[in-house]
């Protein structure tokens, strides 16, 4: 696969959570920008580009945009990671990480992460009481460990306008992640808390996201991309 004009993109998932073991996948994600012209027409270009061995994702700037104001738990990732794990940094892919908290607001990031959050547990209680394959087990338990995540995350993200991606005790998110897989109903507790926690709370991010800088930033890239010399005659 190859995607021009990439803007940001970097090393995302369980290797920036600091959970990754041996064998673990390595998932990159970033954003690119169409050239301006191809926008005008009545076919616009391909908003997503997905592939496997490697696992990289790349979506249009726009469409990132409109995932990320949705409180997108994974295509926010890219605008918070660590320095090092970025491997393409440009001057607009900086512009975006110094906008990254406009696209913030109350209500969606806890609706996205909460939201997120029980998606894993009901793929967790499918799964039955533990007396399943080791394959299975070893993904009850990776859901498990997203579960937890996304709430500590997701709170933390509520409560002071800041995601930090790579947790602090990787070793628990593992015990918890194996506890669950040998009892699912194990991870019910913790998701109550994280729920009655955001109702009990009150954060600082705003009602409604800053959609003016977004798009101010998304016109420059629209600018930056313009070529009148590419558009036929």
């Amino acid at each position: 696969m190859t995607v021009t004009n990439i803007l940001l993109s970097g090393v995302v998932g369980s290797t920036a959570y600091g959970l990754a073991h041996a064998g673990s996948d390595v998932d990159r994600l970033g954003l690119f920008a169409a050239p301006t012209e191809t926008l005008h027409g009545l076919h616009g270009p391909k908003e997503s580009h997905v592939t496997t061995a490697p696992d990289r994702t790349l979506h249009e700037a726009a469409k990132w945009c409109r995932l990320a104001f949705g409180g997108n738990p994974t295509v926010m990732e890219l605008v918070w990671l660590p320095e090092e794990l970025y491997e393409v940094r440009t001057p607009l892919g900086d512009e975006l990480i110094g906008i990254r908290s406009s696209f913030l607001s109350a209500r969606r990031v806890r609706d996205a992460y909460l939201g997120y959050a029980t998606q894993q547990f009901r793929k967790l209680v499918s799964r039955g009481d533990g007396s399943f394959s080791a394959d299975t087990r070893k993904r009850t338990a990776k859901h498990a460990r997203h579960l937890k995540r996304l709430c500590t995350q997701g709170y933390e993200l509520y409560t002071t306008g800041r995601l930090t991606l790579r947790v602090d005790d990787p070793e628990s998110y593992h015990a918890f992640g194996e506890r669950v897989a040998a009892d699912p109903s194990a991870a019910l507790p913790l998701l109550r808390h994280f729920e009655a926690a955001f109702d009990d709370t009150r954060g600082v991010l705003p009602e409604q996201p800053d959609d003016g800088a977004a798009e101010a930033w998304l016109r420059r890239v629209r600018q930056h991309f313009y070529t009148p010399d590419a558009v036929p005659a």
